[in-house]
């Protein structure tokens, strides 16, 4: 909990920096506002995980067992109900990079992390809503979806995500 306001901090340099080429800064700012941020049961739940470069975080990333599949605590309509493993998907959330750490594989590490602890609950499938920059990084590693969903953020400013499901 201590570490909320470098996640905070992390999340919107990762959000305006690597999504100005899919969404404008309009969409990015409306996200930061809900749709984007800390959400603290994933950390209460210890399915939260960050990664450090010489004691500074410089990525984050987790899963769930609670039926919400996106969002911060600022998030309307959360639905903290528990999953059955045996029926439903483990949920992959919240995932950020800073800009000057992406694509060198932390993203890759903290999601297999996930994933395998996914598995030791019992889930047997993970799913996801992808931004439009996600989307490439959850393909790379077998998700699948294609189809985009558009998302009211407020304001009449919609943004698009892109659900996405995968067989652990």
């Amino acid at each position: 909990m201590g570490d909320i306001p470098v996640l905070e901090k992390l999340i919107i340099e990762s959000a305006r920096g690597l999504s100005s080429q899919d969404y404008t800064s309009e969409q990015i700012e409306a996200a930061l506002n809900g749709a984007w941020g800390v959400d603290t049961e994933l950390i209460n739940d210890s399915t939260y995980f960050v990664a450090e470069v010489n004691g500074d975080i410089v990525a984050c990333g987790g899963w769930s067992r609670r039926k919400t599949l996106f969002g911060g605590d600022k998030q309307t309509g959360r639905q903290s109900e528990f999953l059955d493993p045996a029926k439903d998907s483990a949920r992959i959330r919240a995932f950020f990079v800073r800009p000057d750490w992406a694509r060198k594989g932390i993203g890759r590490t903290i999601l297999q992390k996930c994933e395998e602890e996914a598995r030791t609950f019992g889930f047997r499938r993970a799913e996801l809503v992808a931004t439009l920059a996600g989307h490439r990084l959850y393909r790379a590693f077998g998700y699948s979806g294609e189809t985009r969903i558009e998302y009211q953020l407020g304001n009449n400013i919609r943004i698009e995500f892109i659900p996405m499901k995968k067989d652990l």
